[in-house]
């Protein structure tokens, strides 16, 4: 199994372990909003829809329920199996960019697939390696919550994959960010949290979801000419059914927007000596996430927000500006230039 990627390999070990479990899945989203209780399209299936499989209708301990956190991250993944790997600059210049501001939930939902692998080479998670994250949007059926899920990555063995929560509570990102020291269990990690690590949570936590807005982001690209999706389901006479694929996508992400960064810089470092130009002198300006309201001002409930990442945006170096997303809004006939800044 050594040609497996890491997040197979993990998928596999799910399926041995509870081996009919895609069959009561497919079935218990058929009956959905009938006999079972609905919930949004952007959860594949809910977390207690897991529980329920992993514990077979018996008591939940705080064991099973880390059991289930695991395999309900998996099995979200599992019709898609996409692995999204970065430029390995866009990725440093993402993992750097700071989650502030007013950041609203509501982009999360725009995930392009239910689950997603982000592969995370030579970084850490609360002093441990990361190879990489599962993250998918959970629908808590018992208190009407929303939330984003982590599964962390960190070893070879399904020990090492240690699940987190982001609770989406009303506000911003960074508001659920700071809600991670109050709202999360202690039992919940698979390994203890000191105090010192609980308040790191939000920093810990900020760079994985700097990487997962970007694919939620307007501006994401991807190589090739596809670009990912949720399937649709297969009608059969069992019902309506997902077929998985036999091999995971690997997604590569933002690289020609990386090639781009690398120019940049290049050019800035040649361009950063003594000159006479009367115009700044080339320089790049920081990463951030930028949100900006379109819509009538004379009409607030007809405004509303949308969230861009800008990146490190190379200024007077020359084409490259080209190559800088621009938001423009139209408005009849007329189309105005929104602010990159």
């Amino acid at each position: 199994m050594t040609d497996i990627p890491r997040p197979k390999k993990h998928l596999i070990e799910a399926g041995r372990r509870y081996p009919q479990a895609w069959r009561i899945i497919d079935q218990m989203r058929a009956d959905r909003g009938r006999s079972l209780p609905n919930w949004p399209d952007w959860c594949f299936f809910p977390l207690a829809g897991s529980i329920a499989i992993v514990t077979g209708g018996g008591l939940l301990t705080p064991e099973l329920a880390i059991e289930a956190t695991r395999f309900n991250a998996l099995a979200a993944w599992r019709p898609t199996q996409g692995i999204y790997r970065f430029d390995s600059d866009l990725f440093s210049a993402l993992w750097e960019t700071p989650i502030d501001g007013n950041i609203p939930r509501d982009v999360l939902y725009r995930l392009p697939e239910w689950c997603v692998y982000i592969e995370t080479p030579g970084r850490e998670v609360l002093g441990r390696p990361l190879h990489g994250f599962f993250t998918h949007l959970e629908y808590d059926v018992w208190h009407d919550r929303h939330e984003l899920r982590f599964l962390f990555d960190r070893g070879d063995t399904w020990d090492d994959l240690v699940p987190f929560v982001l609770h989406l509570v009303d506000g911003s990102l960074s508001d659920a960010l700071d809600a991670t020291i109050s709202l999360t269990p202690e039992w919940f990690q698979a390994d203890p949290l000191t105090e010192k690590m609980r308040q790191a949570l939000p920093a810990e936590l900020a760079p994985l979801l700097s990487l997962v807005l970007y694919l939620c982001s307007q501006a994401a690209e991807y190589a090739g000419d596809r670009r990912p999706s949720r399937p649709t389901p297969t009608k059969t006479k069992r019902g309506p059914r997902l077929f998985p694929p036999d091999q995971p996508t690997v997604w590569y992400t933002g690289f020609r927007l990386g090639t781009a960064l690398r120019s940049a810089l290049r050019e800035h470092r040649a361009s950063s000596g003594p000159t006479e130009r009367r115009s700044p002198r080339p320089h790049i300006r920081s990463a951030h996430w930028h949100a900006y309201w379109v819509g009538p001002r004379s009409d607030p409930d007809k405004r509303r927000i949308i969230l861009h990442w800008l990146p490190p945006i190379p200024v007077n170096i020359g084409d490259l500006d080209e190559i800088i997303p621009t938001i423009r809004q139209v408005k009849g006939k007329r189309k105005k230039e929104e602010s990159r800044s």
